[in-house]
């Protein structure tokens, strides 16, 4: 029996700069999101239980649930910076020419 290899692309760096799998618009705001979500799930491994990281966020702690499992197709990018923001994690936007 003949083995096929499943990996037909191989990605450097970040899988969202890569065009063949994301359009540019599309992986940038990927890659944002990725970072949010990050972002605020390290600051719940500060913020005590679930339902006390719910409180300070404004959501339902199924919604902290969900960012502590990493689900990034559950929040829009507008939706993470206003969680981080209430987080304490000071959002910024950085553009580069």
């Amino acid at each position: 029996m003949k083995k096929t290899s499943l990996i037909s692309h191989v990605t450097t760096g970040s899988v969202f700069d890569d065009p063949t799998l994301f359009p540019p618009d599309r992986g940038a705001e990927l890659k944002m999101r990725a970072q949010l979500l990050r972002g605020l799930e390290a600051w719940l491994k500060t913020a005590g239980t679930q339902a006390a990281a719910a409180k300070v966020l404004g959501v339902t702690q199924a919604r902290v649930s969900d960012i502590k499992h990493g689900k990034i197709d559950k929040f829009s990018l507008d939706l993470l910076v206003r969680l981080a923001a209430r987080a304490g994690l000071h959002p910024q936007l950085k553009l580069a020419a």
